[in-house]
């Protein structure tokens, strides 16, 4: 069964939120490829602390800060990392992602287009 930033193995219940979402798609990547389920935590936790050293999450100002779209209440919401604030809200996904994608190019910073489940599906590198 895949996990979803709501529903996880409880070893990721203590991971910093951003570093749970990124192990919580390794392992469910790993799923897909038959790994057994003790070993797909325990290697996606490993690649997702390590993902987060080499990938910080980036704060200098409110304009270095990269894009999320996400699902919520049959809606696409375009909203900075590690923000509660909404940038765009729209009722498809593709007009979220090409607003995203605007203003990711416009800021340097990056869009990752979350799949229903929460996790990510793709990322637009503008950085």
């Amino acid at each position: 069964m895949p996990w979803t930033k709501n529903d996880y193995p409880d070893s990721m219940k203590n991971l910093e939120e951003r570093t749970r979402n990124k192990a919580i798609e390794i392992a469910n990547s790993l799923l897909e490829e038959q790994y057994e389920e003790g070993r797909a935590i325990s290697i996606a936790i490993a690649q997702a602390k390590k993902w987060e050293e080499d990938h910080p999450q980036t704060k200098d100002s409110t304009d270095h800060v990269h894009l999320h779209v996400v699902p919520e209440d049959g809606h696409w919401l375009v909203k900075k990392e590690g923000s509660s604030r909404v940038e765009a809200r729209t009722s498809t996904k593709e007009e979220a992602v090409k607003k995203a994608k605007e203003l990711a190019s416009r800021r340097n910073v990056s869009a990752f287009i979350h799949r229903q489940d929460g996790t990510v599906e793709k990322v637009h590198n503008y950085a």
